[in-house]
């Protein structure tokens, strides 16, 4: 560490963190060593998770529950105890209530149809609303449209402060005795906006609405407690934490997955089935048709055990540092404009941004000549961009193999894209 980097606190042991990510060794463009910024997009995968995949494959590759054979009930052993470690991972009451699914998109997709489809009390219909907010990821606003679109439903929405923070003075108006879910992003993914969880499902609960939070951003950054969030479903992703690839996670309320009827049909999730009609498995299994993601799965849980040994906690402070540094870095370069929350309090290491008027795509390119990996476009969160006027941003994004050094060598290479460009 240098002495520019001497008042940092809450740092992790990145030099051996490090060693874990192969990909971090790469050397890109004219000998160039690789300055990963996009783990919001995705995370790399240490050597723990591909050692876990290639044991599977070569081990114990097999279908599950089905088989009474050695390796088939290897492979159901190892599906079903990655079920319990990510379980253990968000504190879930019941490892019942964990779905697999092959991303949050699908979870959130799953949820959406569900309400569609149940009976009362949860039926989403013509007389309904559901609320959602301006700054959700595409995955949580286009499921939404959909439903009220099929079912005549009204959606309604919280917009957005000019600091990037929900503007939640028309919550009684947003969310009303109509509104049947309410679901948000716990972290944005283009502002990095932490949202007040406790103050939405407050007004939620006094009206009798579900809770549906996307927590793709969250779980790998944050110590992920669906029992102190208090709300109805959780979705998240596993390969924004450190996980393959393929595999998602739906945590739900037990006693609303026993009601709400399932979405796909087909093998595995049938009790009994007759040409006639069928009934259906308990959750999870009910929720989880056809040959599961099995070995990503196992990744997943190889993930869970990566993370929980290093510990969530001691991740998120390192992510602050090194959030708190890199917002203060970027707000010494001229023209840099900071899309979101300008402090490290209440936000996440997703920084997006634009550099006067050379368009992201641009900032982008140069930046890669350098060996810096970021991301541009508008991060699937179009509305924000609307919102704030801009045509895109430039987003760098951090996880707990991220250091100072690297937040040194963006503001170098944003300086050298100003240089560029004139």
């Amino acid at each position: 560490m240098t002495s520019a980097h001497q008042g940092l606190t809450g740092l992790l042991d990145t030099e051996a963190i490090r060693k874990d990510f192969p990909l971090l060794d790469r050397v890109v463009h004219d000998g160039k060593k690789i300055v990963y910024l996009d783990s919001a997009a995705t995370s790399q995968k240490p050597r723990q998770v591909l050692d876990a995949l290639n044991t599977y494959y070569e081990r114990h590759n097999a279908n599950v529950h089905r088989g009474v054979y050695t390796v088939a009930e290897e492979a159901t052993a190892l599906y079903e105890g990655a079920r319990d470690k990510v379980a253990a991972f968000i504190n879930a009451p019941s490892r019942d209530e964990v779905i697999f699914t092959k991303n949050a998109s699908e979870s959130l997709n799953l949820v959406a149809n569900m309400l569609g489809w149940a009976d009362e009390p949860y039926r989403v219909d013509h007389e309904t609303e559901i609320a959602i907010t301006e700054m959700e990821h595409h995955s949580n606003i286009v499921p939404w449209q959909l439903l009220s679109q099929r079912t005549g439903a009204k959606l309604k929405w919280f917009g957005l402060t000019d600091d990037g923070r929900l503007d939640l003075s028309n919550i009684e108006e947003v969310i009303t005795e109509k509104t049947k879910i309410v679901s948000f992003t716990l972290v944005s993914n283009l502002l990095g906006t932490v949202n007040p969880v406790e103050t939405i499902i407050r007004r939620a609960q006094e009206v009798g609405a579900l809770v549906c939070i996307d927590a793709s951003q969250a779980a790998p950054h944050m110590v992920l407690d669906v029992q102190a969030l208090q709300a109805d479903f959780v979705a998240f992703t596993g390969h924004k934490m450190c996980g393959p690839t393929g595999i998602g996670v739906l945590w739900g309320r037990q006693e609303l997955l026993e009601d709400l009827p399932p979405f796909l049909g087909g093998g595995e999730m049938i009790e009994t089935v007759s040409m006639h009609s069928s009934t259906y498995a308990p959750a999870p299994h009910k929720f989880e048709a056809g040959t599961p993601p099995i070995a990503q799965a196992v990744g997943l849980g190889a993930a869970v055990d990566y993370l929980s040994a290093i510990g969530m906690e001691n991740i998120a402070r390192h992510e602050h540092a090194i959030t708190e540094y890199a917002v203060r870095r970027l707000q010494e370069v001229p023209d840099l404009r900071i899309i979101g929350p300008t402090t490290a309090e209440d936000r996440g290491a997703a920084i997006s941004f634009t550099l006067g008027d050379i368009h992201p795509h641009d900032v982008g390119q140069v930046l890669d000549e350098q060996g810096i990996a970021v991301r541009v476009g508008h991060h699937c969160a179009r509305p924000v961009c609307l919102r704030y006027g801009i045509p895109a941003t430039t987003r760098a994004s951090f996880y707990l193999y991220s250091t100072p050094a690297e937040v040194d060598a963006l503001v170098e290479g944003l300086e050298h894209v100003r240089n560029f460009f004139g």
